[in-house]
């Protein structure tokens, strides 16, 4: 729900605009901006929820519990932080994980992608493009499609039931993989229901793409996971497309964080001031040519170029990750014989351990320090939200510079829409939206 409250003070030479809160968000925020003589002067992403200290929580607990723990930082998202906890323990302890467990790692974040997408393409972001203000809303006039996009959350949902042991915060993985393997008959249970997934994917795509765009495109330095093998996922190294190419285990000596007076969430900066884009966009862009060749079918079908740089049209390419994560689930559900043990045994040791995964939103960063009792003494997690906080500022800056001569509430609209072209999930940054623009012609 937005609450506008509009007063026009022209006549004393100044506006302000106010919004109580933004809906289709996760999370609660704020923006500011400043206008004076039809120029910009400043933008402020607000992030005003206060801090939730997991890596605080976290230091002193049993390596072991990581994984549960980190996994209570997102209802939408948990794989992502199971999985980057997992990775760097693992890297600690020197375990690597392979063949089926390492499949059935890929097809559980390939069920949290579907579910995380398919909720911000029809729930959050649609909306937008249909000037509704909730699905609610679209369901009146398109009741199938609403009831499409339902099942193939759903979808994503049962894959992480059958895999990660329940829907939300899921509770089956372990360092050094699971507690318990899933049997094929469970699996044979789920195929054809992935099967039909990956259709209504195919056709969300077709969808997504007959919305109208503004023009609107970002000059960024895009950073995402990059593997040689596969459209990258759970590993790879760190890839920018202006030649970044490092290790993961290198992350923190160029990726810092620093803290303004206007976020309690951290803002992450490049080489100590640079901003920089994660998330689909950074993927698409930079691993265009490892989708399946279905998903490369759909792309030409639909007339979508190998390189995005517009983030209004972010719908599109979550559309075809969607369809990508089905595809690969069918592909790794068809080939999945039950190896023989659910773990790898290892001797938990003291280190300290690096990993990255894509979460849907982008590159999610944790490091671990442990020690000799296998107790966590330090965590650092950089989760994706706060690392595109300083591109949503640059993004909403040159947009209301685009719409000066706009009224407020077109300026103000427009900025939401902007703001969840990223997905951002406040909550795990530290939540979304109060807006404040004012306008000084003195």
């Amino acid at each position: 729900m937005t609450n506008l409250e509009l007063t026009d003070t022209a006549k004393k030479k100044s506006r302000s605009l106010k919004v109580g809160m933004l809906a289709r968000v996760e999370g609660e925020g704020g923006l500011s901006v400043k206008i004076r003589n039809g120029i910009v002067q400043d933008v402020k992403l607000k992030i005003f929820e206060p801090p939730r200290f997991f890596e605080a929580l976290l230091r002193g607990r049993l390596y072991s519990e990581a994984p549960d723990i980190t996994a209570r930082i997102c209802g939408i998202c948990p794989v992502a932080y199971q999985m980057s906890a997992v990775h760097a323990l693992e890297s600690i302890f020197g375990v690597t994980v392979g063949g089926q467990l390492r499949a059935l790692r890929r097809l559980l974040y390939c069920g949290e992608w579907i579910e995380s997408h398919a909720l911000h393409i029809y729930m959050l972001h649609a909306p937008d493009f249909l000037g509704v203000d909730s699905v609610i809303n679209i369901a009146k006039d398109h009741p199938d499609l609403v009831r499409k996009a339902l099942q193939l959350k759903k979808v994503g949902n049962d894959i992480m039931n059958v895999v990660g042991g329940r829907e939300i915060h899921p509770i089956n993985v372990r360092v050094g993989g699971f507690y318990r393997l899933p049997t094929k008959a469970e699996f044979a249970l789920l195929l054809e229901r992935v099967k039909w997934a990956r259709d209504a994917a195919y056709e969300t795509v077709r969808w997504v793409s007959t919305l109208e765009f503004p023009v609107f495109e970002q000059d960024c330095e895009y950073v995402a996971l990059h593997h040689p093998e596969e459209y990258a996922i759970n590993e790879g190294r760190v890839v920018s497309n202006r030649g970044l190419d490092i290790p993961v285990n290198e992350f923190d000596q160029r990726f810092t964080e620093e803290h303004v007076a206007h976020s309690n969430a951290l803002r992450g900066v490049l080489d100590g001031s640079k901003l920089y884009a994660v998330g689909p966009l950074a993927r698409y862009n930079l691993n265009y040519k490892q989708f399946s060749p279905l998903t490369h079918e759909a792309i030409r079908e639909v007339g979508f170029g190998a390189e995005c740089r517009n983030p209004f049209q972010s719908i599109i390419v979550r559309a075809l990750e969607t369809l990508y994560a089905c595809d690969e689930a069918v592909r790794i559900i068809e080939a999945y014989e039950p190896p023989d043990r659910p773990a790898v045994p290892f001797e938990p040791k003291a280190g300290v351990g690096h990993a990255c995964t894509e979460a849907p939103r982008g590159i999610l960063y944790h490091r671990y320090r442990i020690d000799a009792d296998g107790l966590i003494a330090e965590a650092r997690i950089s989760p994706p939200t706060s690392q595109n906080q300083k591109m949503i500022e640059r993004d909403l800056h040159n947009i209301v510079a685009q719409m000066i001569d706009k009224s407020d509430e077109e300026i103000t609209l427009r900025c939401e829409h902007a703001i969840r072209n990223y997905d951002p999930c406040i909550s795990c940054a530290t939540h979304f939206l109060k807006s404040d623009i004012t306008r000084l012609t003195t």
